[in-house]
């Protein structure tokens, strides 16, 4: 009852079915104009379906010049374990690292490994392609997200969210459980940690020290979402669009980085790109617990607003809409590969 109170209070947990509702008559307004309900996959021309559903996250990589993200390797379903292995070393990837999907949904399946065996465990249940990933060396991490229209040399950063890891802190006294049970946010997120940590959740950490129980800012897995735009500068707008603009068809969409101090980042030092997100990009500094659903749903009809106009122009120069038929195609792979995901 207290966890149901506490979703019920902060929207942030509602569902996307109850936050999107309004949001979905404008898509509709927009859908008629172009005459297809599927008209996003032009805002990012380069991107399989603008980048919507059924993106794969190697082939965006493969949009971006090196120097900007860690080492990657794809490996495709059903690859043996001893050419994972070959693939790796290949590669240079050093555990730890991450493995996750190559086609994603909300962090799911994204996993830190640690050693050969829990690689081993990931490619046996692993029905699915997947990336393995260096770990970004850098602390913090930041979305941003970027637009830029078609007939412009510079876009601009239209929104920053910070994100705060699920990280807890011992006492000397109480279980990393005990701990997780004092927090609602994290606690939401204990079946899941239990299925992934299992005994050790049962330990007791030392007094100060800290443990990072998801190494990555998902806000489905835990991370808390912080409303970071007053971020948002010249220096770090030429920064981003000098990137942007080295990523042939990229429009719209979210941009997820780590990075090692904001002034650096300014100077255009010491960050990696985690990945980039196209047109089913969220604006999610929304998800800020300081703000109020209507401001959610004033800055989701702003964004989507731009993906439509980007859109526009790019069918103008000649990129053709997704038909109906196509994108309802799509969708249904899309939910087949969402069903593989979810069951790792």
């Amino acid at each position: 009852m207290r966890l149901f109170l506490h979703k019920l209070t902060h929207w942030e947990y509602w569902s996307s079915e109850i936050v999107y509702f309004p949001i979905n008559f404008l898509w509709a307004f927009y859908a008629l104009k172009t005459r297809t309900i599927f008209f996003f996959n032009t805002s990012n021309p380069t991107m399989r379906n603008g980048g919507f559903f059924m993106e794969s996250k190697k082939e965006i990589y493969d949009l971006i010049p090196q120097k900007y993200y860690p080492r990657t390797e794809l490996i495709t379903e059903k690859t043996s374990f001893e050419d994972v292995l070959i693939a790796k070393e290949k590669g240079n990837i050093q555990f730890p690292f991450i493995a996750k999907p190559d086609i994603g949904l909300r962090g799911s399946a994204v996993k830190k490994i640690n050693s050969i065996n829990e690689l081993k465990e990931y490619n046996n249940n692993a029905d699915f392609d997947y990336l393995i990933q260096d770990l970004i060396p850098f602390e913090n991490e930041v979305g941003i997200f970027y637009v830029r229209f078609p007939n412009q040399e510079k876009g601009k950063i239209t929104g920053i969210v910070a994100k705060e890891f699920l990280i807890v802190t011992g006492d000397g006294k109480l279980t990393i459980k005990e701990l997780i049970k004092q927090n609602p946010r994290y606690e939401f997120q204990l079946t899941t940690l239990e299925k992934e940590y299992k005994d050790k959740l049962n330990q007791i950490l030392l007094k100060d020290e800290k443990l990072n129980l998801v190494p990555f800012g998902n806000h489905c897995r835990g991370s808390k979402f912080i409303d970071a735009s007053f971020l948002i500068s010249d220096k770090l707008n030429e920064v981003i669009n000098e990137m942007c603009f080295q990523i042939d068809g990229f429009y719209f969409g979210r941009i997820d980085l780590m990075y090692n101090s904001i002034t650096e980042l300014e100077d255009g030092k010491n960050f990696q790109v985690v990945e980039i997100n196209g047109a089913a990009s969220e604006p999610t500094h929304i998800y800020d617990p300081k703000h109020s659903i209507f401001f959610a749903w004033k800055e989701l009809a702003r964004h989507i607003t731009y993906m439509y106009k980007i859109s526009v122009q790019n069918h103008k120069k000649g990129f053709p809409y997704l038909t109906n038929k196509e994108g309802f195609l799509q969708y249904r792979l899309h939910l087949k590969q969402n069903m593989k995901i979810c069951n790792l």
